[in-house]
């Protein structure tokens, strides 16, 4: 299976909570009558099932076969019909246009910088209908300089084991997550590692509103703990809630 690798490791181990508390935060902010709803980065697909068995007319998209395969899998089991389609978030030109986009998981923070962002945001704006909504996280400053460098978490069980190690990256507001699977092969009865660097860049809050008003957005409102309070200097990830 294509998802037999990297994707399908990172799937397992998600925190299932987030999927919940990303869920209640979009269900406050659309309701199941916006009309079609764009899931940028829907990675796996946990959350655009959770949001089309709650009523949403949901299409995901994503850069990443692997994390399709997997997505249209869980699909699957879920009885749910979500057509899943390989895109670039900096071109959505073959898209339609929808009642609401959403993009979690700090999806933009993996863009290398303010022009791809500003291309970005264009690009949901230019495929939103009018009035339509626009809500995404993405991490903060304070997650980039205070939180993330020497960061270490492991995980093991009895066939894998995880090792995720983070440090400051060269830019400004940036990090380097170097993410390290050993997984058991009972065939030859030994430890396969798979490793991967993923790169995140973030950016002062007023360069995200500058960058959404450039692309067209209004009424852009800010919040911290998946929309249930206020930022404060210590915030680690930012949740924008946006009109076009």
């Amino acid at each position: 299976m294509i998802y037999s690798s990297f994707a399908k490791l990172y799937d397992e181990l998600m925190d299932e909570t987030m999927y919940e508390k990303w869920f209640d935060f979009a269900t406050h902010e659309l309701k199941p009558n916006v009309g079609p709803v764009l899931e940028l980065a829907c990675g796996a697909g946990r959350l655009a099932v959770m949001l089309a068995q709650s009523g949403y007319e949901i299409v995901g998209v994503d850069l990443s076969e692997e994390m399709l395969s997997l997505a249209e899998m869980h699909a699957r089991e879920a009885q749910c019909e979500i057509p899943f389609i390989q895109a670039d978030m900096l071109d959505l030109a073959e898209l339609p246009k929808f009642g609401a986009v959403t993009c979690f998981a700090d999806s933009f923070c993996y863009l290398k910088d303010e022009a791809q962002m500003l291309q970005a945001f264009t690009e949901v704006n230019q495929h939103l209908q009018t009035g339509g909504r626009f809500i995404f996280d993405v991490i903060t400053p304070y997650q980039t300089d205070e939180v993330y460098p020497g960061y270490m978490y492991n995980y093991t069980d009895e066939t894998q084991a995880f090792v995720w190690s983070s440090f400051a990256d060269e830019a400004p507001h940036s990090a380097v997550h170097e993410l390290t699977f050993f997984i058991y092969e009972p065939t030859c009865d030994s430890y396969r590692r798979v490793s991967e660097l993923h790169h995140e860049r973030t950016y002062p809050l007023a360069t995200y509103q500058r960058l959404l008003r450039q692309a067209g957005f209004k009424q852009i409102q800010v919040s911290a703990d998946f929309g249930k309070s206020r930022p404060t200097e210590k915030t680690t990830r930012w949740f924008f809630s946006c009109q076009k």
